[in-house]
């Protein structure tokens, strides 16, 4: 069978991000907004009669059993019963450590295009039910709508914003969220808000004033930035980004920044590109 190529998982950022309070299991409740941008990890499938899954491409530092590509490939085969596998190669663009949501993108992605190229034909809903297996990020990805989140992330209300242009830039660093999390600082106690509040300006992220203080390269690089704008981080890090109304506004800024910084110009957007590519499958 011939390889169907051209299926984007495309970044996500973190508008806003609240933490309410903390359940029993140890979760944290959030509050936040999710908005796609027009930058993706690209991913190839190649359905194999076999029934065996394989990614011909693996990702540096990820191990096999810890590829979220290859887990959401086996967990669609296990319930689903399908007996078809997968030859799987990813062009990945997506900086790891960087809280765009690569990993999870990658997970809903492969969820999304081999349900369809195997006929499986779960639903949606079931389809986003089996990412949150895989993890709080990736149901967002599957349903592909730019979304106010609560709960653990998990319970997502579609909204419609703006699609401005962004520059985002990503220190030379990783950034480990699990000790973000377990920070004593961590303010964890952020009154609720509301969609409303959201739109008239509260864009809080409880995690920069930590991420600030553990990474001084951070801090430096949010002061040296903050001439142009209003720099943000997304998720835990360590991405930062600008909102621009044009392209040639981000463009240029981009070339203002350090060049031992990745940085990138993309589009915000309110559906997810994953979707251009299915409605073409």
């Amino acid at each position: 069978m011939s390889v169907s190529s051209g299926w984007p998982a495309p970044a996500k950022l973190n508008l806003m991000l609240h933490i309410t309070g903390r359940r029993e299991d140890g979760y944290h409740l959030l509050q936040t907004v999710f908005q796609f941008i027009d930058y993706s990890d690209e991913l190839s499938f190649e359905v194999m009669q076999s029934g065996v899954i394989q990614q011909l491409t693996p990702i540096a530092g990820v191990d096999a059993e810890d590829d979220l590509i290859i887990r959401a490939a086996r967990l669609l085969q296990q319930r689903s019963g399908c007996s078809q596998g997968a030859a799987i190669s990813i062009e990945k663009r997506l900086p790891m450590g960087g809280g765009l949501g690569g990993g999870s993108s990658d997970a809903a992605t492969t969820l999304v295009a081999l349900n369809h190229l195997w006929g499986v034909g779960m639903e949606l809903g079931e389809l986003a039910a089996l990412g949150g297996e895989l993890g709080a990020d990736v149901p967002v990805f599957v349903h592909g709508n730019t979304a106010w989140a609560e709960g653990i992330g998990d319970i997502l209300q579609p909204i419609e914003l703006l699609q401005p242009w962004y520059l985002v830039v990503k220190p030379p660093l990783e950034i480990a969220t699990a000790k973000l999390f377990s920070d004593q600082e961590l303010k964890r106690d952020c009154s609720a808000i509301t969609i409303a509040d959201f739109t008239v300006g509260d864009r809080l992220n409880v995690f920069t004033a930590v991420v600030k203080k553990r990474y001084p390269a951070v801090a430096e690089m949010m002061n040296l930035l903050e001439k142009f704008g209003d720099v943000r981080l997304t998720g835990t890090g360590a991405c930062l980004f600008l909102s621009f109304e044009t392209k040639q506004q981000a463009t240029e800024t981009a070339g203002q920044i350090p060049q031992q910084w990745d940085c990138f110009v993309a589009q915000g957007l309110n559906r997810s590109p994953l979707y251009r590519r299915l409605d073409n499958a």
